[in-house]
């Protein structure tokens, strides 16, 4: 697909998910409206109610079709500057009749946002027509193995025209499904994004054939997710992979295909951007009230003398260029009226070689964020939100950055300032 349509390369450059560039500028706004689902992966299990766990599959609320449209309605207030609506779950959108309702309402009444869905598929084919007369434009497949015998060890079952599947007749039948839904969307001029799920020891070694499959297909970008070992699943105790092991592997696919490196393994219910979902901010609006409480936090501006330390994962000491986890060794500045100083260094080990997930990422984790205690901002180009957490527990302001030291520090520090400036119960 090397020529896209005008009107879907507009849209391209303000789809966060699609378009790298955008995902600092452009909010999407997920609406968990699709609870039931067709098949059952054996990492996924889609519970409610667990607001600091950032997954697929994970709400905290369900909403009707009205109650979606209303609190479109409140965000978009809010932030002006969203422009996606996309349906992602909490199970499967096309197993799910109030996901079409939603969308005709949602493009009747805002026309100026792009619509977008994910799916596992297995309806894909028979919607594909319903999809383009919703005016749907990207639609994103997660599909984890072109090999029957790999798909038949990452899912338990599949539930196609009333019966349960198991084994290979589940994953040949998901598969069938899934490229034939793949190659009706690119021939309807739908953009698709497939994702795919990383899980050491089953289909980890088999992603770069997935990579080669869809790519043929016509799939845009391919997203690799590395496995989340959740409670409760058959592959609870399957360990997360290494952000080196997963991207090597992206390195590996990206001769195939463009890679997706900026995910964030978004909630059903994600909104804001990517890098900093608000969607607890908008979680009071399903319960009654339309506005946070009253009696919040009061912001007084107070004229003070401080000096802030400040921590800087930068591989050339003239740049904010590292991510936060990929960081061996943090720069330290002092800054006083104005004045930036060297203040030493702060040696850590990457969690490059660690689990993404898991409790030897959260011990390592811990231990980076205890060597930089004392410091009031860290900077880097990117944190992850386990990593964004344990700073702030510390009471270490957290900040993205890309460019020049000096002026990410000042920008830094000012941030702080008129934040901490300083709130008053």
């Amino acid at each position: 697909m090397s020529e896209l349509p005008s009107h879907v390369q507009e849209m391209l450059d303000s789809h966060p998910c699609y378009n790298e560039n955008a995902h600092k500028k452009f909010a999407r706004m997920h609406l968990p409206i699709a609870p039931r689902c067709n098949i059952q992966c054996n990492y996924c299990n889609r519970k409610y109610d667990c607001m600091n766990e950032s997954r697929p599959g994970v709400t905290s609320d369900l909403l009707s079709p009205q109650e979606a449209v209303e609190k479109i309605r409140y965000v978009k207030e809010k932030i002006p500057y969203m422009s996606v609506i996309g349906v992602a779950g909490p199970g499967d959108p096309l197993a799910n009749e109030e996901t079409f309702t939603t969308l005709e309402m949602v493009k009747k009444e805002f026309p100026d946002l792009t619509l977008c869905l994910s799916t596992n598929g297995l309806n894909l084919p028979k919607e594909v027509p319903r999809l383009k007369q919703l005016g749907i434009k990207f639609v994103t497949v997660t599909i984890n193995a072109v090999d029957v015998e790999i798909g038949a060890k990452i899912y338990d079952f599949v539930i196609w025209e009333g019966k349960a599947l198991r084994g290979k007749e589940a994953a040949q039948r998901l598969l069938t499904n899934q490229l034939e839904g793949i190659k009706k969307c690119v021939e309807a001029g739908i953009l698709v994004k497939a994702n795919t799920v990383m899980v050491p020891n089953i289909n980890a070694d088999h992603i770069p054939e997935v990579a080669k499959k869809v790519r043929e297909l016509g799939v845009y970008i391919h997203n690799i997710i590395p496995l989340i070992p959740v409670p409760g699943t058959k592959f609870a105790d399957v360990p997360a992979p290494t952000p080196e092991q997963r991207k090597r592997l992206q390195d590996m696919c990206e001769t195939n295909i463009r890679q997706m490196r900026h995910c964030r393994f978004c909630r059903a219910d994600a909104i804001g951007l990517l890098d900093n979902d608000r969607s607890a901010e908008f979680a009071h609006f399903t319960c009654g009230s339309k506005e946070p409480a009253s009696g919040g936090p009061i912001a007084i501006e107070m004229e003070v003398k401080a000096t802030y330390r400040i921590a800087v994962a930068t591989s050339t000491g003239d740049m904010v260029d590292q991510h936060f986890g990929q960081s061996s060794r943090f720069l330290l500045y002092d800054m006083k009226d104005g004045n930036i100083t060297p203040a030493g260094s702060v040696e850590t080990d990457p969690l490059m070689k660690e689990p993404m997930f898991g409790e030897r990422h959260r011990q390592k984790l811990e231990k980076m964020v205890a060597d930089l205690v004392g410091a009031d901002i860290v900077l880097a180009s990117e944190f992850g939100e386990k990593a964004e957490m344990e700073l702030m527990g510390r009471g270490i302001r957290p900040y993205r950055h890309e460019g020049k030291v000096d002026d990410a520090i000042r920008c830094a520090v000012a941030d702080l300032f008129h934040s901490r400036a300083m709130m008053f119960e």
